[in-house]
């Protein structure tokens, strides 16, 4: 039988050892490769079966031969015992991920995962004021209540301390928290920081415990009478600030306020009367082209001569501040919002005219709900939709104001 090694190598031996395996007896080997790297490898039997495990660096800086016999004689027993080395360094390898992973989600907190996807995805957001809204309720709302506390801890009662106080004042507000709320716990579910039901979605869940909002009182988006409309136009064209001219040409078009104040002259074909929004403008993503009455080419002929990229620019340049219709309104102590002219023109468009429902929709640019209907309609309604806006201009200056004129600019404030 062969000699059996035992403390085969020395110091100076591991040194210079060439590239190949030299055993040191007890299964301890040093592997040596061509780029003149060291290593420790025990080999060992368990089962009928050999097996290499790696202890280590040799050499300089890595393990001494006597603390590589060491580690050996440490696993030869385990061997004997029935162990395998491997399976178990395996199994404490996999216990440490497992708790490190554990210690990352304790730690993960609601506000790490919330700025995390604001992060992600805010660049797909169509405008600033929809990112800051996002920034500003979670900071005024959420954070003081569960910013700092870990995500996969987050449950009903958290949420609801933040909703019930603001739910019946605040109902619109309070309805957009919730759904930021479920959006980041999504989120944080989808990256594996917590499992189970989402505490803030609201069909079968919240639903059962908070009121719908259309039982609640709510203040948003207040409209004037379309009767009162005519007489307001009025007042509104006996003002000379820029910001009753937008309002004027948002009422009269049924815009958005975010479509006219983003509005820029390359959208505008003043010949056609014809004003272009882009789908990155508009809510529902698709371009939507809007009929221009005579008046409203008539507000647009005055502000152009000012030669500024937006159609209402601000005194100080850039485009007219969203609040600045909002302001005119309160100035003249009216409790309407500017969006509410929209319902104020729908009204009118069903109780005061014949024109089909469709075309009212279209002229709103309000989604088709019905998908069969969406698939048939593949027009816009354009000429229809021109002489609706044409009647409503009409309308809108019903009271004997229709040959108005413009005021000039002079930078007043409204």
């Amino acid at each position: 039988m062969p000699r059996k090694l035992s403390n085969a190598l020395t110091p100076l031996a591991v040194k210079n050892a060439k590239p190949g395996r030299h055993a040191d007896g007890g299964g301890l080997h040093l592997l040596v490769k061509e780029t003149g790297a060291r290593s420790w490898v025990y080999r060992f039997m368990l089962k009928g079966k050999s097996r290499d495990i790696g202890l280590g660096a040799a050499g300089q800086g890595g393990i001494s031969l006597a603390d590589a016999r060491t580690a050996r004689d440490a696993l030869r027993l385990k061997v004997k015992a029935g162990i395998d080395p491997l399976e178990e360094r395996q199994r404490e390898a996999t216990e440490a991920l497992a708790a490190a992973q554990a210690a990352a989600i304790a730690g993960m907190t609601f506000k790490a995962v919330a700025e995390a996807y604001i992060g992600a995805n805010e660049a797909s957001w169509r405008n600033n004021k929809h990112r800051q809204q996002w920034r500003n309720t979670l900071a005024s709302y959420v954070y003081p209540v569960m910013g700092e506390l870990p995500v996969a801890e987050i449950g009903t009662a958290h949420v609801l301390k933040i909703l019930e106080p603001i739910w019946q004042d605040k109902p619109e507000t309070a309805s957009r928290i919730r759904g930021r709320i479920e959006t980041v716990l999504d989120a944080a579910k989808a990256r594996g920081y917590r499992e189970g039901e989402n505490p803030a979605r609201w069909r079968g869940h919240i639903a059962q415990i908070l009121p719908a909002r259309s039982r609640l009182t709510r203040g948003h988006h207040k409209a004037m009478p379309y009767e009162s409309i005519p007489a307001f136009m009025v007042k509104l064209r006996e003002r000379e600030a820029m910001a009753a001219l937008a309002l004027e040409f948002v009422i009269l078009t049924a815009t958005r306020t975010s479509e006219v104040l983003g509005a820029t002259w390359a959208e505008v074909d003043l010949d056609k009367a014809i004003w272009t929004v882009p789908a990155s403008r508009m809510k529902a993503g698709k371009e939507h082209r809007i009929p221009l009455s005579p008046r409203a080419v008539e507000i647009l002929e005055t502000v152009k001569p000012l030669g500024k990229a937006s159609l209402f620019p601000a005194d100080k340049g850039g485009k007219l501040s969203t609040m600045a219709m909002s302001m005119l309104l309160r100035r003249m102590k009216l409790e309407c919002t500017v969006h509410g002219f929209r319902s104020g023109f729908r009204d009118w468009a069903a109780e005061c005219t014949g024109y089909a429902h469709e075309v009212c929709e279209m002229a709103l640019a309000h989604v088709i709900g019905n998908k069969s209907e969406a698939a048939y309609r593949r027009g816009d309604l354009f000429d229809k939709r021109r002489r609706l806006m044409a009647d409503w201009a009409t309308y809108c200056a019903s009271d004997g104001a229709a040959g108005a004129k413009v005021s000039p600019i002079r930078g007043a404030a409204a």
